[in-house]
């Protein structure tokens, strides 16, 4: 069974670079993607990312089964715009380009597709470095990283060991969907679309459950270990920054810098092509 969002260890620049390196990058690349709506910006940062996604030799089988849940997300975000806010192009480029009605008050404006087509990509500039960032990073590595960037080692130890217990909720998600297939639930593709879903749901609830449990215990152990008592600690998996998380961190705040100027260079933050 693959597992998803999972750490591999591999021997790729990417892997040898300091936790705290990627999650400067992380931190700033998410910043220039909400900050800016400049197309020719956001469609670079796609192709970096994906350059970036393909050096960290991160497998579809890690990552497959979250990007088709955030593509359903996605759809309903983009559905969810035009619905409530069907003119929100025609507001933010000033002209109005109707290409054809539909029903009522809406209007499909070349305007509002593009306005979407920006909210699309710019998902698409963080999807694959979100994947990059934790198949690439070691648990205890990264909590060691955010405490290094002055984020309270409890909070850092909170995320490690979510993330450390991805690959668990997993398998207990599988084992609870052969039990439900045992008993004669089809879930698999055979099945449709709606039935699949209810399905799912209905792991959903004893997966919280054993969860809790789960995180209960954790607790519990780490309380009579004393975790916490103390304002810092050391770190065992602490890596010492290199030459290239230098060079990395330089050239991601070079970018950042030069992003942000030339996306407000005009005064707007939006990239205007109907003018």
């Amino acid at each position: 069974m693959s597992k998803i969002l999972s750490y591999e260890e591999k021997d790729t620049w990417i892997h040898q670079l300091s936790g705290v390196t990627k999650l400067i990058f992380f931190l700033l690349w998410c910043v220039v993607s909400m900050m800016t709506y400049d197309t020719r910006i956001l469609i670079f940062m796609v192709l970096f990312s994906l350059v970036i996604f393909k050096i960290s030799k991160t497998r579809w089988e890690q990552v497959g089964s979250v990007f088709r849940v955030i593509m359903v997300f996605l759809i309903f975000n983009v559905v969810a715009i035009f619905l409530f806010s069907p003119d929100q192009g025609t507001r933010i480029y000033g002209t109005r380009t109707v290409l054809f009605h539909i029903a009522g008050p809406y209007d499909m404006t070349l305007e509002q597709l593009f306005y979407e087509l920006n909210v699309v990509i710019k998902y698409f500039t963080i999807i694959p470095t979100v994947f990059m960032f934790l198949v690439t990073t070691n648990p205890s590595e990264f909590a060691a990283s955010m405490n290094k960037v002055g984020i309270s080692y409890n909070v850092g130890y909170a995320i490690s060991i979510a993330l450390r217990y991805i690959p668990d909720v997993q398998g207990e998600f599988t084992k609870i969907k052969h039990a439900q297939e045992a008993r004669g639930i089809e879930m698999s593709g055979k099945a449709s679309l709606l039935n699949r879903i209810k399905s799912t749901s209905s792991i959903i609830f004893p997966l919280i459950f054993s969860s809790m449990d789960r995180i209960d215990t954790v607790s519990n152990a780490m309380e009579l270990r004393g975790f916490g008592k103390h304002k810092k600690r050391t770190w065992y998996m602490a890596k010492k920054m290199k030459k290239n998380d230098y060079l990395i961190i330089g050239l991601t705040v070079i970018f950042a810098v030069a992003a942000l100027v030339f996306t407000f260079a005009d005064g707007s933050r939006f990239y205007n092509p109907f003018i």
